[in-house]
Formats: structure tokens, C-alpha cells, sequence
């Protein structure tokens, strides 16, 4: 029996073992997955999770729940050692564990990619996990609370001015989201108005989604700016002290709400801790067909997909193309890896994997949506449409997609629930001080 182990628990080894699952018998092989965390973080939902439009919980899919034959242990990997076939990982209580391995699946992903800004580390959130869109919105809908009491002035607008940093897909996309929330909220803020509301994009870059070609990249920004949003193209985050903005374009400005998007960065364990070959930015030298190595020899035993592997595009055609960094590929690939695995497994040559782009498609908030693919490009409520369509087929598992869909409904009808828990975030307190005032 083969002992397979999975370093990573997001999409692309979510799709590993549970395509290994089903396609290896249980005397073929024994799988372990590996993850800090005990779910699937569904990413593309997580805008909406901030707009309130998906439930924080039906963003993610839990791996002990739909991976009925594999090993689920929460822990961090912290090295390995693959000329030994060994790892280890360190779980949330306890030393180091060492653990042994035949075929190693490393799918651990990319991290946030951060710049030396003086105070982002300690005012910004960033945009890869639930419990962040989750921190994010409660951030926002306390900030309304608190403005909502305040006289016109300095305090009140920073408490509603919020900044993004980083103009990529994530970036945008929850940009827009979070936009629409807000001035939806004014509904049930008559204190408020539109003219309070300060939302800054910040873009290093000429333009904003580089994932699609110039003209709707332009209506984007046009949209944001129609709905009266600040976005700066050309422009560097300089500092975030204290929540004080400091742009490159000599503009400042305070923020009670600083989200850090962008782009991402190599897994440290991967760049840093791993006898594996690594290219120069730090991510996995990755075969066609998903081996970890070069064209001219693959290194036994070991696979790599997602985001933390420099995977050859095949289907462009264009030498040293890779595979852009998103839910689509890693899904897929997650998928090929384990009809790779198993063919090897069963004797017989892997397959490159090869997938032509669908296209890309992007929610700007509740109703308004782009869509391209080559050159066709949808805008408004036709591409938003696409964009919900598209991915309540893409969530794994049926039980998300209903669960999934009847929030939807309910918000169709009702609206979006505006109700902040940031309390969760301080559990105790009101048990602790019996609802008496902090002292100031």
C-alpha cells in the first residue's frame, strides 16, 4: 500500500484526494492530508462573504466531512526532506511530528505577498481566508454604527473611508463588493450620506485586472468611479502608521479600514524549507504533467500543482508560459494530479495537463459584473449573472451549492443581513466587565 501524502488542503489538494478517492481502491493506497486549517477555503466567494451576500460558512468546504477515506491532520508543514521521503509538521499543541511518506503532493499554495510599508503589518487585513472577509464586513458595519452617532467631521470620515491595496482580481472584486454594501447601508443610516462614504483603490500598476485586455480593464474603473470610488492608478502605498495613508502621489488621508491585496508570494515552506527544486522567485519547478522537476527528469514520487507551482501552460503555446495563479487552473489541476497518480501508480505514463481558459469573469458588486473571454466581453448585470452562475456549479459539492443558493434567495428577497459580530473577535469581554464601559 502506497502512503500518500497531501501538503495542503485547498483546491488543488482538495481535488487531489478526493478525485484519489474515488479512483483507488482502499488496499492501493492510504492518504493524508495536511493543513492548518480543517477546511477548503472556496476564495472566489469571499467578496461576497464581505457584502453579505454568502455566509461565511458556506465559503468553505470541510475536508473531514467529504474526504471519507482520507487522513485529515491540522498542522503546519514545517519541512521536507524528500530524499528521505519524510516531512514534518507542527499542529497547534505538542513538538514537531515527523511523519513518513512514498508520493508526496505539495499543494500548500501561495502566501499574501507583502511590502516593507510602515504600518500595514499592524492596521491592514488581508484577503485569503474566511475569518479576514469575515473581519473585513464586521469592520465596516461597526464603523457605520459608530459614525452613525458622531457629528460631521474628521472622526466620522475616517471611520467610513476604506482603502485597497492592490488592483488584481481579489482586489477588485472585493473593492466592488464592499462598495455596494456600504451604500446599500445608507438605507438604514439616515444620519449618513453618500458624501460621507471615502472608498480609495490603490494601484501600483497603469491599469487594474491585468487578467483582462485594456478596454475592460478602463470600464471597471469608470464603473468605480461613477459610483463614487477613488481609484489611483500609478501610485504606491508609502505608509499606513496608525491608520494615517500616505500615497506616492503626496496625497494623505486617515482610514479606519486598510485591506492589503496584493498579489501573492511563494510558500516559505516551499522557497525555504524544502530539498525540492525551486525556480528563482521561490515556487516549485513543476513537469507538464504535474511531476516536480524539469523537462529533462522528474524527480520520483513527487507532484506539485496551485498556486506554489510554476506549472508549464501547454495550451498557449508560448515557451516558459505558466499557468496564471487561479481557482480555475488549480481545480483542474487538482483533478489531473490524481489521474496522474494513479496511472503511475497502475503503470502506465502520465498525461500533461493542458486547459483551455474559460475565460474570466468578475463580480463589482451586488448586479454588476465583466466577463471576457478572448475577445468577447460582457458588462453589468448580464456578466454578474455569469459570474453567480458560474460559480455555484464551481463550488465543491452539492450540499454547498444548495446552501449557497438558498442565501441567495433569502437576500433576493429580504436583503443582505447587516448584523456586525466583530464581539466574537473578543469573546469575553461582556462576561468579564458585565456590560459595563471600558474606561477610555
Amino acid at each position: 500500500m502506497q502512503r500518500i501524502v497531501i501538503v495542503g488542503g485547498g483546491y488543488a489538494g482538495f481535488y487531489a484526494a478526493w478525485n484519489l478517492e474515488k479512483k483507488l481502491r482502499p488496499d492501493e493506497a492510504e492518504i493524508t492530508v495536511i493543513d492548518p486549517r480543517p477546511y477548503m477555503t472556496y476564495q472566489p466567494f469571499l467578496p461576497e462573504v464581505m457584502a453579505g451576500s454568502v455566509e461565511a460558512r458556506h465559503a468553505a468546504v470541510s475536508l473531514r466531512r467529504h474526504l471519507r477515506r482520507s487522513k485529515v491532520v491540522a498542522g503546519q508543514v514545517t519541512r521536507v526532506e524528500h530524499a528521505r521521503r519524510t516531512l514534518r509538521f507542527r499542529p497547534a499543541d505538542g513538538d514537531d511530528v515527523e511523519l513518513g511518506y512514498d508520493v508526496i503532493v505539495i499543494t500548500a499554495g501561495a502566501v499574501t505577498r507583502k511590502f516593507p510599508v510602515p504600518g500595514i503589518a499592524e492596521q491592514a487585513i488581508g484577503m485569503k481566508h474566511v475569518e479576514e472577509a469575515v473581519a473585513i464586513r464586521d469592520k465596516l458595519l461597526t464603523a457605520f454604527d459608530r459614525a452613525s452617532v458622531l457629528p460631521p467631521g474628521p472622526e466620522r470620515q475616517r471611520l467610513l473611508t476604506v482603502t485597497f491595496v492592490g488592483g488584481g482580481f481579489s482586489g477588485v472584486e472585493g473593492f466592488g463588493e464592499l462598495l455596494s454594501l456600504a451604500t446599500a447601508l445608507l438605507d438604514s443610516y439616515p444620519e449618513l450620506t453618500l458624501a460621507d462614504l471615502s472608498f480609495h483603490l490603490v494601484e501600483a500598476a497603469g491599469r487594474i485586472l491585468p487578467e483582462v485586455t485594456d478596454g475592460p480593464g478602463r470600464w471597471v474603473v469608470r464603473s468605480l468611479e461613477e459610483r463614487g470610488a477613488h481609484v489611483h492608478l500609478n501610485t504606491q502605498l508609502v505608509s499606513a502608521v496608525d491608520g494615517h495613508v500616505v500615497l506616492s502621489t503626496g496625497q494623505e488621508f486617515d482610514s479606519e479600514l486598510i485591506v492589503w491585496s496584493a498579489g501573492n508570494a511563494a510558500n516559505p515552506v516551499v522557497a525555504q524549507h524544502t530539498d525540492l527544486p525551486v525556480d528563482e522567485r521561490g515556487f516549485l519547478r513543476v513537469r507538464a504533467d504535474l511531476r516536480i522537476g524539469t523537462e529533462a527528469a522528474a524527480v520520483p514520487d513527487a507532484w506539485a500543482a496551485g498556486d506554489d507551482a510554476a506549472v508549464p501552460d501547454v495550451a498557449v503555446g508560448t515557451p516558459g508560459a505558466r499557468t496564471v495563479p487561479n481557482a480555475q487552473h488549480a481545480v483542474r489541476q487538482g483533478k489531473h494530479l490524481a489521474a496522474n497518480i494513479t496511472a503511475v501508480l497502475r503503470g502506465r505514463e502520465p498525461k500533461d495537463y493542458v486547459h483551455q481558459s474559460l475565460g474570466v469573469v468578475a463580480t463589482l458588486g451586488l448586479g454588476r459584473g465583466v466577463f471576457q473571454y478572448r475577445r468577447i466581453v460582457i458588462t453589468g448585470f448580464p456578466a454578474w449573472l455569469l459570474h453567480r452562475g458560474y460559480h455555484v456549479l464551481a463550488v465543491p459539492t452539492w450540499e454547498r451549492k444548495v446552501r449557497v443558493l438558498a442565501v441567495w434567495v433569502a437576500s433576493f428577497v429580504f436583503g443582505r443581513d447587516i448584523v456586525s459580530l466583530a464581539s466574537v473577535q473578543r469573546p469575553r469581554e461582556a462576561f468579564v466587565t458585565g456590560g459595563v464601559p471600558r474606561p477610555r
